[in-house]
Formats: structure tokens, sequence, C-alpha cells
């Protein structure tokens, strides 16, 4: 069992940054592999990007490449999404997920059922 909690969202111009964090709690987070996800008004939700528990390895939609990081501090028992270059397409709710699974596929991270544990959301809105 684990909890997540999100924060650092907010309204950003086009071209700027912001940094999301999901603190987690209950379980040892290093065992945890992480993500984030985003749904914007009207559309399902969808995958950003994604970490292995050793951080070794990352995942990232097309749509966000190159301008997103996914990071992970275990010691704080934190994840982390920078965004930078934010666009108003990128305006959503983003959610930050756990799982305890673990695989060799690189497709099985981004799907949402690959995930057991999910944060409340925060919103991100970029305007033009």
């Amino acid at each position: 069992q684990v909890q997540l909690v999100e924060s650092g969202g907010g309204l950003v111009q086009a071209g700027g940054s912001l940094r999301l964090s999901c603190a987690a709690s209950g379980r040892t987070f290093s065992t945890y592999n992480m993500a984030w996800f985003r749904q914007a008004p009207g559309k399902e939700r969808e995958f950003v990007a994604g970490i292995t528990w050793s951080g070794g390895s990352t995942y990232y939609a097309d749509s966000v490449k190159g301008r997103f990081t996914i990071s992970r501090d275990n010691d704080k028992n934190t994840a982390y999404l920078q965004m930078n270059s934010l666009k108003p397409e990128d305006t959503a709710v983003y959610y930050c997920a756990a799982s305890a699974r673990s695989s060799s596929r690189s497709y099985v991270y981004s799907s949402g059922s690959w995930y057991d544990y999910w944060a409340q959301g925060t919103q991100v809105t970029v305007s033009s």
C-alpha cells in the first residue's frame, strides 16, 4: 500500500516551465516504478512519462519528448516531472502513479492498467 500526494501544478504561459512533485508514503518508495499521466477535458487519460524503480530507465510520450523530464529521489520518497517549453495543449490534470510490478517490455510503462496507486491529480494550465 502506498499513498501519493502531488504538488506543483498551476498556471503558466506558453514557453514557461513547471515542476510537479509526487510524495509517496506507506511503503518503501524505491521498490515502486513511477509514472505521470494526464487527462484533458473531454479526453482520455494519457501516458506522459515513466521511470523504473532504480531510475535507470525512463519513458516518454512522443508529445513531450525533449521537453519533459521525469526523475526520482528515493531518499525523499519523491518523484518529479520537470516540464519545459510548455504548450497550451499540455493543459490537463496531471496524475502521479505507482506500480510494484516489473517488466522488460517498455510498452507496459505507458499502460494505466499497469499501475496500482494513483495520486489525487493536480491542474496544469498553459495559456497562450
